[in-house]
């Protein structure tokens, strides 16, 4: 398994966890136009009814993702179909070449776990977000991730090696992030069982 490759899965298992159906639709239709080109065993998503079909789901996952509760649940939801998505392309990916089976499915189970990481941060962030009343904030944070998984896509596709680098500091950061949401919710949490314990105080005499 070359360099190329794994800076390729890299890439492309970071995006699908922000946004699978824009990261298939992008892969697939720069193999498509001849851009890149992919693996044979990933020729298929550049097969016009895999293309569409990407593009119609994201234009659903666009529409949903702008629509406070109804984000939430289509991240609820996601969180069954994105991780186990990338897994399958990078076994799909490493599957041609002549390494060990066991080493397909570590590829996958890796690919599996940077999915799920982009995608907790993301559903995390989004669940801050939206604690917010105003609605642009979600909007921009919502285009951010679309621009973000795109970009990331085509920089995997196009030079995987700079794209492998990118995903590392990409998972520091989500992983950052991660820990600091754990710190304030326990943060929250315990303050809340405080003020729950806490008995209630009589008036001081005047």
């Amino acid at each position: 398994m070359n360099l190329g490759l794994i800076g390729l899965l890299l890439g492309a298992s970071f995006a699908s966890g922000i946004n699978l159906y824009a990261t298939v639709a992008t892969l697939g239709l720069l193999h498509r136009f001849d851009v890149i080109a992919l693996p044979p065993s990933l020729h298929l998503l550049a097969h016009p009814v895999v293309v569409g079909l990407a593009i119609a789901l994201y234009v659903v996952e666009f529409v949903a993702d702008k629509v406070p509760a109804v984000d939430h649940v289509w991240d609820v939801v996601h969180t069954f179909v994105r991780p186990p998505a990338a897994a399958l392309l990078a076994y799909a990916a490493v599957a041609p070449t002549p390494v060990p089976e066991v080493w397909r499915l570590v590829a996958a189970l890796l690919a599996g776990t940077i999915a799920l990481t982009a995608h907790a941060t993301k559903a995390t962030a989004r669940g801050a977000v939206n604690a917010s009343p105003e609605p642009v904030s979600r909007a921009v944070i919502s285009l951010g991730e679309d621009v973000l998984a795109v970009s990331v896509a085509w920089l995997a596709a196009t030079h995987p090696l700079v794209a492998a680098i990118v995903v590392a500091l990409l998972l520091a950061g989500c992983v950052t992030l991660l820990v600091v949401f754990v710190r304030v919710a326990r943060g929250l949490w315990r303050r809340l069982l405080g003020r729950r314990s806490t008995p209630n105080e009589k008036p001081a005499p005047i």
